[in-house]
């Protein structure tokens, strides 16, 4: 399937989901819940350890545990990226670790360094000489006290100036005769991959790069029992032949599936049912989320 056929997609559930058809939470008790388990945030409670994300995992860890100094991890819109790196966050000790997250680098050029002193917690103030004096101070000091710092850049695909990759790439040369000062780790779609090709000064210095690919069926089926078990759910909600349509739906997109079940939890609870069999899948697919052609091998 095109990568212009899934953004269609993901944009017809976005906009499903605008409209409020599953903002009421009334269903949790219908279906013994304490949590809605399939919300479109970036919540790691709801962080389902699949071989492919747990492999994201450990090779992120990694870079950061090593102070590699640039790190990246690429997938498809609605692959978890951004779930992953909040997982990657909390795994990281916060007397061992400083650490900035940059979630919206769109913003102005001027304002790009001075955006990472300010999750750095730093004054983001005054000249980009100042700037990185500033920055250069902090990171000493932190080396002192035995402490990493790592800035995380989610989205970095929509940097929209290459002028501000340059910045990263200089960002990455605060560092010691034996090991980098800072850690960047870069998270975004395939085509921040695409564009560091084309900045080979910078690509050159990413020395750990994992791409995330969709779920498998059984990977899905892990999927939907794991966050439906972090919800507090504890019957079989989903049946098997539900859970198989679900998959054939979705092609393992995890934002499709989060809200291709969400909406089955909705109408389950309002038609009464006490369990998500096939036909109400395909009928949610079909009639809200308007999917007339299927996705995956089925």
């Amino acid at each position: 399937m095109s990568k212009q056929k899934r953004d269609r997609r993901v944009q017809r559930v976005d906009a499903v989901q605008d409209h409020g058809l599953t903002q009421d939470s009334a269903y949790k008790s219908h279906w013994g819940l304490r949590l809605r388990p399939f919300e479109n945030v970036p919540d790691p409670k709801f962080y389902v350890a699949s071989v492919k994300h747990e492999a994201a995992m450990d090779r992120i860890l990694y870079g950061i545990h090593a102070r590699k100094g640039i790190v990246m991890l690429t997938g498809e819109i609605g692959s978890g990226k951004t779930l992953l790196s909040r997982a990657v966050i909390l795994k990281l000790h916060p007397a061992r670790y400083e650490i900035g997250l940059v979630s919206n680098p769109t913003i102005p050029g001027n304002e790009f360094l001075g955006e990472i002193l300010f999750q750095l917690g730093l004054d983001s103030h005054g000249t980009r000489a100042e700037q990185l004096r500033r920055l250069n101070d902090q990171l000493l000091a932190n080396y002192h006290r035995a402490v990493d710092t790592v800035v995380v850049v989610d989205e970095a695909q929509t940097i929209e100036q290459d002028r501000l990759f340059e910045e990263l790439r200089l960002l990455s040369n605060f560092q010691l005769n034996d090991r980098f000062l800072i850690t960047l780790v870069l998270i975004g779609q395939p085509e921040l991959r695409d564009r560091l090709a084309h900045i080979p000064q910078l690509a050159q210095r990413v020395a750990v790069h994992y791409h995330i690919e969709y779920l498998d069926r059984a990977e899905t089926k892990a999927y939907i029992l794991a966050r439906l078990a972090a919800a507090g759910g504890e019957l079989p909600i989903f049946s098997p032949s539900a859970i198989s349509s679900v998959y054939h739906r979705t092609g393992g997109v995890c934002r499709l599936i989060n809200s291709l079940c969400d909406l089955c939890l909705y109408f389950g609870h309002v038609s009464k049912v006490h369990q998500i069999r096939r036909s109400l899948v395909e009928k949610v697919a079909h009639e809200v989320l308007h999917r007339r052609d299927n996705i995956g091998t089925g």
